[in-house]
């Protein structure tokens, strides 16, 4: 498996490169708020702890038993979509308690599910034994191993089938992520705390990032120009 840094490495400066991007580009330009940068530094800390998540028995196992054992919480194999799944309500939790909003908690659980996510992403790549589908199938498998093999000695359907599978994997952790953070304001351009209009409470109007001004009045102010 992958060392911890380089799951953490991973999903902040690949998966969440967008965020960062949008974020340095506005605080150059336009400068951001003491709070937005603590807004980032908690979304990086969040995914970084969720990326982790599916080895967090090492912890506990090394502290009592002087192993590093990770692969198993009691019974359940944290190496799985259901122990991976445990990352969304957590983070949903804790977006519903910053945020007082069900769509940016739900945005944030999101966010960290896919942190997880990638982190079975990575341990497949490393040729790891992986439990998805735990509790319907116990069986260990790696989807990448799959294709790890020369075209010839496997069936053609079979070895385009599991090429297809592996790319849908990588788009929809990619695509969770880049969802869930353009949502709470981290898109190529970042839309500062102080400037949001409440999700959807005055669909009416469009701010202009920075400028504190309505789409009605830029309108008006064409009109007296004319």
């Amino acid at each position: 498996m992958p060392y911890p840094v380089v799951h953490l490495m991973f999903f902040v400066f690949c998966l969440s490169s967008s965020a960062l991007y949008g974020f340095v580009n506005t605080a150059r330009s336009e400068g951001v708020h003491w709070t937005d940068w603590w807004h980032l530094v908690l979304l990086l800390m969040l995914g970084g702890f969720f990326s982790l998540l599916p080895d967090i028995p090492a912890v506990w196992n090394y502290l009592m038993y002087g192993t590093i054992e990770h692969t198993m919480a009691g019974p359940v194999p944290t190496h799985s979509l259901l122990f991976s799944s445990l990352a969304f309500f957590g983070a949903a939790l804790i977006g519903q308690l910053l945020y007082r909003h069900r769509g940016k908690a739900v945005a944030l659980g999101i966010f960290g599910w896919a942190a997880s996510l990638s982190h079975l992403l990575l341990d497949d790549v490393a040729d790891g034994a992986i439990t998805y589908f735990y509790p319907f199938d116990n069986r260990s498998m790696s989807l990448f191993s799959y294709v790890n093999v020369d075209l010839a000695e496997v069936n053609f359907m079979y070895y385009n089938l599991a090429g297809m599978v592996i790319v849908l994997f990588v788009s929809c952790i990619m695509l969770m992520t880049i969802w869930s953070l353009n949502y709470l304001g981290f898109g190529f351009r970042y839309l500062p705390l102080g400037t949001r209009i409440g999700d959807g409470e005055k669909n009416n109007e469009i701010y202009v990032v920075g400028s504190g001004h309505s789409s009605e009045e830029g309108h008006a102010a064409d009109t007296l120009k004319k």
